[in-house]
């Protein structure tokens, strides 16, 4: 299992290499086959990701270094961010995600975790840049549908806390497979970033169904994230759709808080904040490590596009959100532990963010003189 695993693992962390280091790639990839011990294949898979997180972030601090220097102009930044070359946050997200999961394994193997762990959150990884990548690759959605997709989403919640499978009083789960997921972290995320990126009558719609859902299921947890992600957007940018949704994620978190949760703590998804700490203290580095990435995409989109600010900040609160019930109470902790359903609904939630075109197009409306600028063009699609 652990010959298996080591080859996805060096390809992943080959393609997470900036491209002047490409041929780093080449080498860990041959060097990896080389090896004849499958647990120390393995371990050296995990070097080569902790090394292409590491070069990766180096060469994009360099880059944000340089956009201080005297030469730099502010159409190189245009150019960059357009073009591909400079950070985009889907792009950032997704390295970090990798990241992440990659250090939780780190804690998973310290902490003596099966290896099928280590199988489905790499499957899980891979499943949710896959899905990034294949709506990346669609057109932008029309207005109808655009609208039906929160609505679906929210439904498929409120279908979860009536006919999904509970276990200790709470409805939170569906089998698919055999395989468990836990549909609020799949499309929570989501379903916050779409508001905020376009708070219309079907997304405020879908926000009041997800949050009596959520309080339905009982999940304190993304009921919370929910509160902070809409919360947020309210704050900045306030309006009457925005206050209804906000008054419609309170309740529900008020309700979930109100009902008896009596959920217990599964070993290497919940509290591990503090247990890997206990285990080892480089596990409980790599688990603090690997959620304060989470939040990189949203500081990197509010830098670099600051039109559509409040949409990065809903996306880096609902993550923080998740992060402390996962630190408060036996919740999943996203990413570095056991569970593919918030690997993929991170990506969902990154998926949902603004085109990488936006950004461009946000300092062509900041050029103009304020009285053409009017308001950014809806960008409603979930596609990349």
């Amino acid at each position: 299992m652990s010959r298996r695993m080591s080859a996805p693992i060096v390809r992943l962390a080959a393609a997470l290499l900036p491209a002047p280091l490409r041929d780093w790639g080449q080498a860990m990839r041959a060097e990896a086959e080389s090896i004849e011990s499958s647990p120390a294949a393995f371990r050296f898979a995990l070097g080569c990701l902790g090394c292409a997180i590491r070069e990766a972030a180096a060469f994009h601090a360099a880059r944000i270094a340089a956009r201080d220097t005297p030469q730099f102009q502010p159409e190189d930044e245009v150019m960059a961010m357009s073009d591909g070359t400079g950070l985009r946050p889907r792009l950032v997200g997704m390295a970090c995600a990798a990241g992440a999961v990659g250090l939780g394994f780190v804690y998973l193997a310290v902490a003596g975790a099966p290896l099928t762990y280590f199988v489905m959150n790499g499957a899980a990884l891979v499943l949710g840049v896959a899905l990034v990548a294949a709506l990346g690759a669609m057109p932008r959605t029309g207005r109808l549908v655009d609208g039906v997709v929160p609505l679906a989403l929210a439904f498929v919640l409120l279908a979860t806390a009536f006919w999904g499978i509970a276990a200790d009083g709470a409805a939170r789960w569906v089998s698919i497979g055999g395989i468990m997921l836990q549909p609020s972290l799949l499309f929570v995320p989501a379903l916050a970033v779409r508001f905020a990126r376009a708070p219309d009558g079907p997304a405020t719609a879908a926000i009041i169904i997800a949050a009596s859902a959520l309080a339905l299921q009982p999940d304190r947890a993304m009921a919370g994230a929910l509160l902070a992600g809409t919360g947020m957007f309210v704050l900045m940018r306030p309006g009457r759709n925005m206050g209804a949704a906000f008054v419609a994620a309170l309740a529900g978190f008020a309700v979930a808080l109100w009902r008896t949760d009596t959920s217990p703590a599964m070993p290497y998804v919940d509290q591990i904040f503090f247990s890997s700490f206990a285990v080892h203290p480089l596990a409980g580095l790599a688990v603090l490590g690997g959620s304060l990435l989470l939040l990189v995409p949203a500081l990197v989109g509010a830098w670099g596009d600051p039109i559509r600010r409040s949409t990065y900040a809903a996306f880096g609160a609902v993550w923080l959100a998740a992060i402390a019930a996962a630190a408060l109470g036996n919740y999943p902790t996203p990413l570095v532990g056991y569970g593919g359903s918030a690997i993929i609904g991170y990506l969902l939630g990154l998926a949902a963010l603004p085109r990488r075109g936006a950004a461009r197009e946000t300092r062509d409306i900041a050029a103009r003189p304020r009285e053409e600028r009017g308001t950014p063009r809806g960008d409603l699609s979930f596609s990349a």
